[in-house]
């Protein structure tokens, strides 16, 4: 598996020499390096390789475990090998009919950590690649490690030996604690989120007649509702689930065109921008890009109308304009050379959209912008009354 991360320094431990006897492959000697470069074993000694040593093979073959090719220590006999050592393990996967204690290499690496932590110095002997270790040098071993595998094929590579035994060493002395985690990108979504995205996918499925028969409504409900509640989704799944019923649903009407988004939508819309703090302009890697672009390229009827009025009305043509970012907040109109942003108020908006946009009127007003808010039911209802107030505040500021 590859994937290092050079970023992170490795780790260094206290733990068992690892001893090849006469190996007869450079890449079998780089390969073991290598394994024991991933379970932080750093000692490593080689009795007379075949192929002498140093061996470029064993170069190639390492990986990147150099700094354990290059403390490299030969010996001619097994014995001098392990002359200071008082804890020595030799792995075979044959019986060798020796009455000596057989262990795995997770009790292996259980006594030798404790054997390392009391200041003992313990090593571990690997046999040849064709025929292992003699008697004689298992019989220099005080305890033998073998492996729980198929009896009938129980040879392991030289390399393999050694990355399970590292593997056993490393789970032991750090716990077992990964080097990593799922991120925690998003706390988790509210019953508030829930239940907004919820009642807009149930909205959406009403429209094409996805809960039918009548008599099986409730129950498909429920299935649904348990579908998202056992994802545990975050804010942030919560954000990407409505954006993609949004797409799907004003999709339909066509996004190059624009579709029109009801006052209640595009209230639900903005409090999730609001609660996720993009009140400002969404950045190129939010995921509620989206939802910010539906808002744009989706107009309530009010926002329509009140942009006809600005587009068309000699009092204002051309000085007005929709969705348009100053600094980092995007007000639903802004005129430049009046310094004036107009904020539509839809119905039914709750704390987080009326945090947001006092946030953005302030950061707008100490900028010397002047912010009119207007209410959308007051647009249906009398829009000249609206654009009236809107050409006495350009009146005030020319």
């Amino acid at each position: 598996m590859s994937g290092t991360d050079k970023s992170k320094t490795g780790l260094s431990l206290d733990g068992p020499i690892v001893i090849l006897v006469e190996p007869q492959l450079g890449e079998n000697i780089g390969m073991a390096a290598r394994a024991m470069g991933n379970f932080a074993l750093s000692a490593l000694r080689i009795v007379n390789p075949r192929d002498g040593w140093p061996n470029i093979a064993a170069q190639r073959a390492a990986a990147g475990a150099d700094h354990i090719l290059e403390k490299v220590e030969l010996f001619d006999t097994v014995e001098q090998a392990v002359a200071d050592l008082d804890l020595l393990f030799a792995t075979t996967a044959r019986p060798h009919d020796q009455a000596k204690p057989v262990v795995g290499p997770e009790a292996a690496a259980s006594e030798i950590a404790g054997h390392v932590a009391t200041g003992g110095k313990a090593g571990i002997l690997f046999g040849r690649e064709r025929w292992g270790l003699t008697n004689e040098e298992v019989g220099l071993s005080n305890r033998i490690i073998t492996f729980p595998v198929n009896p009938g094929f129980a040879s392991l590579n030289l390399a393999q030996a050694v990355l399970l035994v590292g593997y056993e060493w490393f789970k032991r002395a750090t716990s077992g604690e990964l080097p990593h985690a799922m991120p925690e990108r998003s706390e988790r979504a509210s019953q508030h989120q829930m239940q907004a995205f919820f009642d807009n996918l149930i909205r959406e499925l009403d429209k094409v007649e996805f809960l039918r028969p009548a008599e099986k409504r409730d129950t498909m409900l429920v299935n649904l509702r348990n579908i998202f509640s056992r994802m545990e989704p975050t804010k942030q799944d919560m954000h990407t689930l409505h954006g993609v019923v949004m797409a799907i649903a004003e999709g339909r009407k066509g996004p190059a065109k624009g579709g029109v988004l009801d006052g209640e939508q595009a209230t639900r819309l903005r409090a999730l921008l609001a609660e996720h703090g993009q009140g400002g302009v969404p950045d190129s890697g939010s995921t509620v890009r989206g939802l910010a672009r539906l808002l744009r390229r989706n107009p309530t009827d009010a926002e329509r109308l009140l942009w006809q009025a600005l587009t068309r009305d000699r009092r204002f043509a051309g000085q007005f304009k929709r969705q348009t970012p100053v600094g980092r907040h995007i007000p639903d109109f802004v005129s430049f050379p009046h310094r004036i942003a107009i904020e539509l108020v839809n119905p039914g908006e709750g704390e987080a959209i009326a945090a947001d946009r006092a946030s953005r009127r302030a950061w707008l007003e100490a900028r010397d912008y002047r912010v009119l808010e207007i209410r959308a039911a007051d647009v249906e209802r009398d829009l000249e009354a609206e654009l009236v107030r809107l050409a006495g505040m350009v009146e005030q500021g020319a």
